[in-house]
């Protein structure tokens, strides 16, 4: 039983950041947004599921989930985003399992944008690690990265979990509200502590 470590934080954090630094020191990835996108894409696999929930208009011209359409369809109907969630959240699980069972890293760190939203509970989690900054911060790099509108960004990050909630959530807290290259320090330190705690999991 691999050791698993739960890596979540709000848009425009840095989860993608320090998942590379992590990597780089030879801890296992799997990236659920990844596994979305994978679900979604031409062909993918959940694509007849939301189809024939949701109708052709959220398709794009590749026959690929219509991101921004859904986007905006979820935000007005929180009962649409329940339904998307249900189509979505099984198959994610199945393949992140699968992705996990297949890694022979030291432990695994699992990202999931929206762990404190779904309480987690759907993953055995051995950790979970929050990557945090100021919101004013998130907003900004959201903005200066998808060239979204302060009020687009503004309504993604109100349906997400507070700043606050995350923080309850956390065993441990990476602070990204400095430069990339601060963070090499705490996430290497972070690393010999999963090592060791994967071990120590392994020896029980």
């Amino acid at each position: 039983m691999s050791f698993v470590v739960g890596l979540t934080g709000g848009i425009g954090s840095g989860k993608s950041t320090v998942a590379d630094a992590f990597v780089r020191l030879g801890a296992g990835l799997v990236d659920t947004d990844r596994l979305a996108r994978q679900l979604t894409g031409p062909g993918g696999e959940a694509m007849p599921a939301i189809v024939a929930r949701f109708g052709t208009g959220i398709l794009a011209a590749d026959g690929s989930l219509d991101r921004a359409a859904m986007r905006r369809r979820v935000f007005a109907d929180p009962e649409a985003r329940r339904r998307l969630e249900a189509i979505l959240h099984p198959k994610i699980q199945k393949l992140a399992e699968a992705g996990i069972a297949a890694l022979a890293t030291p432990y695994v760190l699992l990202a999931i944008p929206l762990l404190v939203e779904t309480g987690g509970k759907s993953h055995r989690l051995d950790r979970i690690l929050v990557v945090d900054c100021p919101e004013a911060l998130q907003r900004e790099r959201v903005m200066a990265r998808n060239g979204l509108s302060g009020e687009e960004v503004d309504a993604i990050m109100a349906a997400q979990a507070s700043r606050a909630a995350r923080l309850a959530l956390a065993d441990d807290v990476l602070d990204n509200s400095g430069r990339p290259e601060d963070l090499l320090e705490p996430v290497a330190e972070l690393h010999r502590r999963y090592q060791l705690m994967a071990r120590c999991k392994a020896g029980a």
